[in-house]
């Protein structure tokens, strides 16, 4: 129990590294994008597939979360790791920032399913 307790909090001292790496310009453009990205969905208040959702609903914070993390990383420059982990260790003491721009557009994506099963719903009971 306690290794997966030192996992999550080695995977939030990450996402927040990523956070500030993303902002600095010693980091490529298309590094940029791919941190930004993790660190919307993963600070999203709302996830792509929502956590009641039996087994799915965790797949995101367990595998597409942590994948993104490993692939941003390897993209950065190691010095701008090394100051960004100073960065992210005093942010930490005041928790994740929320990103309602990607939550909001999550929702969207939602309504459009629904909807778009709403409409064709007969086609798949038929």
């Amino acid at each position: 129990m306690e290794r997966l307790k030192k996992w999550a909090r080695k995977l939030k001292k990450q996402l927040f590294v990523l956070y500030f790496a993303y902002k600095d310009k010693r980091v490529s453009w298309y590094a940029k994008v791919v941190a930004a990205c993790v660190v919307a969905y993963a600070f999203s208040p709302i996830d792509l597939i929502p956590d009641f959702i039996p087994v799915l609903g965790y797949l995101d914070d367990l595998i597409l979360v942590p994948l993104g993390i490993m692939l941003a990383l390897k993209m950065i420059p190691a010095e701008v790791i090394k100051d960004c982990e100073v960065k992210a260790n005093d942010r930490m003491k005041y928790g994740k920032p929320k990103n309602w721009i990607v939550g909001s557009l999550i929702i969207i994506l939602w309504i459009f399913f629904v909807l778009w099963l709403v409409l064709n719903g007969y086609k798949f009971i038929s």
